[in-house]
């Protein structure tokens, strides 16, 4: 596992995947089947992988998350960056920071809540968690002005975040003042796109941010990648192509619910096991598992 300092060169090099936590029917985790999947992604030249969301970690219990830590490391390549996540309640991720403190990870994302929270306790609670933890975290922006532009820059400026996770979703991708009045507080090289590929284009060339994250790229890493090298050379009109092929299975995600459908998915497709959904999060009908399944297969197939 890669458990070097993150510089914005290192964020840059890869597509982030954000991939699903395989588990056993029992609920338990599933070390060969995440491993799988870590083999699949990193064969598709991805070598950067965030647990959070997709993972459904703002339900794991705190009792397996040594566990977690412990089989993300084993599971990871040599050059592979694994970013777990912690949160979102302030005890559970206290509690976290002194079992992370017995790993190498260098820097853990923060999961968002908005129920019980405001900007200035937020601050102070990421301030208490890197104090314990000794090691500056990824902030997700996933709400607007969940935090607003000046408390992040503070937050910044203090050497508390390390990169930033941006996923605000808009109708209008390049109208989105709230993304342009944080880039006035933060280097754009620490902001990733964290929506997949479908803004990553406008994300990436327009607001000159460092990267993107995806869901799908577990299904087609090779592909996802080749987005990334297009934007990055100026490629635009390779990269929309790449994106429109992205569009089936998002389309889907969208249409029925991100983490389920993902997780289904990576199934579906024959890459790894993924098995049942941890609570508190339903299957997929009949109808929607023929979608996705279909779908995936589909995205998979692209060379």
């Amino acid at each position: 596992m890669d458990t070097r300092t993150i510089t914005p060169h290192r964020l840059a090099e890869s597509v982030i995947a954000v991939p699903p936590l395989a588990r056993t029917a029992g609920l338990t985790i599933d070390r060969a089947e995440n491993e799988r999947l870590v083999r699949f992604i990193e064969a598709g030249g991805v070598n950067t992988l965030l647990y959070g969301g997709n993972a459904v970690l703002y339900h794991t219990r705190l009792s397996e998350y040594a566990l977690l830590l412990q089989t993300l490391t084993e599971i990871a390549g040599p050059n592979t960056l694994m970013v777990p996540s912690v949160g979102p309640a302030y005890g559970t991720m206290m509690d976290q920071a002194e079992i992370l403190k017995d790993f190498a990870f260098p820097t853990v994302m923060l999961l968002p809540q908005r129920e019980i929270a405001d900007e200035t306790g937020i601050a102070s609670g990421v301030r208490r968690f890197v104090d314990v933890y000794g090691k500056p975290i990824v902030l997700y922006l996933k709400h607007d002005r969940w935090l607003s532009p000046e408390i992040v820059g503070k937050m910044y400026r203090s050497g508390i975040i390390s990169w930033i996770k941006y996923a605000v979703v808009r109708e209008d991708t390049l109208n989105d003042v709230y993304l342009r009045e944080v880039l006035q507080h933060v280097p754009s090289e620490i902001v990733v796109s964290g929506i997949g590929e479908q803004p990553a284009i406008i994300h990436l060339r327009d607001f000159e941010i460092g990267g993107f994250t995806s869901g799908c790229v577990c299904v087609n890493p090779k592909r996802s990648m080749d987005m990334l090298r297009a934007i990055k050379s100026g490629d635009y009109y390779t990269a929309e192509l790449i994106r429109q092929q992205f569009c089936g299975l998002e389309d889907l995600r969208n249409a029925i619910q991100p983490i389920r459908v993902l997780h289904r998915a990576v199934e579906l497709a024959e890459i790894a096991n993924t098995g049942p959904m941890l609570p508190m999060l339903g299957e997929l009908d009949a109808t929607q598992t023929s979608h996705v399944a279909t779908a995936a297969a589909a995205l998979k197939a692209i060379g």
